[in-house]
Formats: C-alpha cells, sequence, structure tokens
C-alpha cells in the first residue's frame, strides 16, 4: 500500500490519522499541501521524523517548488512526477483526504 497525503498538516489531523493506521514499512507520499510536513524546523518536523523510523517518505519536487520549501527533513526522499506515477504502480493507493 501506498499512503497518500496531500492536505496541510497544519489545517488537520490527516497526517496524524494517516501515522496510526499506515502499517510499518508501508510509503508515505507527501504532494500538493501535504508537502507542508517535509519542511524543516516546523512544529509538525517531530511527528515527520518519527514516521520516517517506520516508514519510507516521499515528497513531490514540483509541489516543494511551487510552495517555497527549500529545507527538508532529513531522510525526506524528494521524487518528481516520474517518481509519482512509479510509486502509484507499484503500490495499491490509499488517498488519506
Amino acid at each position: 500500500m501506498l499512503f497518500t497525503v496531500n492536505k496541510s498538516p497544519y489545517l488537520r489531523g490527516n497526517l496524524e490519522g494517516c501515522l496510526r493506521l499506515a502499517p510499518a514499512g508501508t510509503p508515505l507520499l507527501l504532494y500538493e499541501d501535504g508537502v507542508y510536513a517535509a519542511a524543516a524546523g516546523t512544529r509538525v518536523e517531530g511527528l515527520l521524523r518519527q514516521a520516517l523510523a517506520s516508514h519510507p517518505v516521499y515528497a513531490v519536487e514540483a509541489d516543494l517548488k511551487a510552495r517555497g520549501i527549500a529545507r527538508l527533513i532529513e531522510g525526506v526522499r524528494v521524487i518528481d512526477y516520474a517518481g509519482f506515477v512509479e510509486l502509484v504502480e507499484q503500490h495499491p493507493v490509499v488517498p488519506w483526504l
């Protein structure tokens, strides 16, 4: 399974809910406003660092750039749209809205 988060972690508890239910080892993909969770130095950094201990975490590069996010939490893997498609092809998707 591939858990996807596209909403800001500051507006909803969607990231927390996703991480409560995502089995260890399943990948997490941040895109659209979900990429705010990947930014270093924020109040959700601790939560994402915990997630990185048991999940590979990906963030879409174009969404990071569109939101001016340059400093990322160490361990977040930046992917392009081809990488996004690759992940979707490899895993059943669980969108977290």
